[in-house]
């Protein structure tokens, strides 16, 4: 015991040069060097993030403090409103049912999203080699497809005199969906945005739980099998629990994803009909470019960014707490 206690000592005591001298200046300089390497190699990062989004933000924050419209650009005004943008969004009804909406829609995507991600990541490991390779190319085809791009081919599926999905539905007997305008009314067109921002979606969740589920040791699911439990048991007390920081974090991610969606909402109906199906980003484009109201729109914009910010602090605050309770 004592032999392992001087060695303990000896590997803790400070290092020092030949003959007890202490560590070279060229020593220190190289252990320096060494701890301030990570810190340098985020320099570049750092400096594309400001000069492509900090200073966007900068000037969006400037232009939300003035009277901003197409006067003013003509004529190179600058008509200071202080916060009379922000109390008037603030004040007015059309903002808060907006943002419901998009909070709404958020939960309602991500929730789908995720649950049918995880039944395909899961079928993805428990498939064969053929069929998993199949299933997953297309899955990272669907993935690759460009947002612009696989909105065009949903306005064609949905089409109302010409889309596959009611020449189907015709087909199949319900001759009343023969003609059906999907961007007709508010649930319609928020089901054809959900169904494509769902396919665009399940791919990254689906790979990344089946990647995920590869680290998982096999031993656990023997064990759980022994002791007699199911499917829904084996996922409940295995699976879940050893991939629940994925969960977290995928779902993070999806909320932040589906909330600030634009080109599949605007290309859809441009947040139509009567407005009825716009987000938060639709809403900030709308009235800032579409009706050339610029201050307005760049005080929407931000505090978009403000209830973005709060529901994923709000997020992580619980996800923080059930890994303090689970401690």
């Amino acid at each position: 015991m004592s032999v392992q206690i001087e060695d303990a000592v000896r590997d803790s005591a400070p290092r020092i040069g030949k003959g007890g001298a202490p560590p070279s200046r060229r020593g220190r300089k190289t252990g320096r060097a060494a701890r301030s390497a990570p810190y340098l190699l985020l320099i570049p990062a750092l400096a594309a993030t400001a000069v492509f989004l900090g200073w966007p933000m900068v000037r969006n924050l400037i232009i939300s403090f003035q009277n901003l419209n197409m006067k003013q650009l003509i004529q190179h005004l600058t008509e200071w409103r202080g916060f009379d943008n922000y109390a008037e969004i603030l004040g007015g009804e059309q903002f808060w049912r907006v943002t419901l909406r998009t909070v709404v829609f958020t939960a309602v995507n991500v929730t789908l999203i995720m649950v049918l991600g995880v039944l395909i990541g899961l079928l993805l490991a428990k498939l064969g080699k053929k069929m998993r390779l199949t299933l997953s190319v297309a899955l990272v085809l669907t993935w690759a497809m460009p947002a612009i791009a696989a909105t065009t081919v949903f306005q064609w599926l949905f089409d109302a005199r010409y889309g596959v999905v009611n020449w189907v539905l015709d087909a199949l007997g319900w001759h009343s969906m023969a003609r059906f305008d999907w961007v007709g009314s508010q649930l319609s067109t928020f089901f054809v945005i959900t169904v494509l921002i769902v396919w665009q979606s399940l791919p990254f969740v689906a790979l990344n739980l089946y990647a995920a589920t590869t680290t998982i040791p096999k031993e656990l699911y023997e064990a759980a099998r022994m002791d007699g439990a199911g499917t829904w048991k084996v996922f409940t007390s295995v699976t879940f629990p050893f991939l629940k920081p994925f969960f977290l974090a995928t779902t993070f991610l999806e909320v932040i994803w589906v909330f600030k969606a634009f080109p599949q909402i605007f290309a859809i109906n441009e947040g139509g009909p009567d407005r009825l199906t716009e987000t938060l980003p639709i809403y900030a484009f709308t009235e800032g470019v579409g009706n050339l109201h610029f201050g307005m729109g760049a005080a929407i914009s931000l505090l978009t960014i403000v209830v973005l910010l709060a529901m994923t602090a709000y997020y992580l605050r619980l996800t923080l707490k059930q890994e303090e309770d689970e401690l």
